[in-house]
């Protein structure tokens, strides 16, 4: 994923969780904050440690960078957002497999009032 689309401040995940809106679903929680300057939508992955050990972490946030990449046309600009990997996700993932993944990322972001 490019640069300009990713959050890395501490303090712009900050405002995210405290200011923004959130959905929620069995393995992912998405929040989202309009942007002050408006411009490319920019994402920022969390995966707890309850998740598992670093290699599944990292594991899944690659996924998810591939995943969030092939929907970056259809996620509306002008946002900042905020994916939250539940615990249980990479066993899911790895046993209904990639496609499936990509699957729960749509129904979070079509909870989503932005998405609509």
């Amino acid at each position: 994923m490019k640069r300009v689309n990713r959050l890395s401040r501490s303090r712009d995940f900050d405002a995210v969780y405290r200011q923004g809106r959130s959905v929620s679903s069995r393995f992912l929680v998405l929040y989202w904050f309009p942007q002050d300057e408006p411009g490319s939508p920019r994402f920022g992955f969390s995966v707890p440690k309850s998740v598992g050990g670093a290699v599944e972490r990292n594991t899944i946030k690659r996924q998810l960078r591939e995943t969030w990449q092939a929907r970056l046309d259809r996620v509306p600009a002008g946002h900042d957002y905020v994916l939250i990997v539940r615990p249980g996700l990479p066993e899911a993932v790895s046993a209904n497999g990639f496609d499936w993944l990509g699957d729960r990322v749509d129904e979070v972001l079509s909870q989503s009032k932005v998405a609509a």
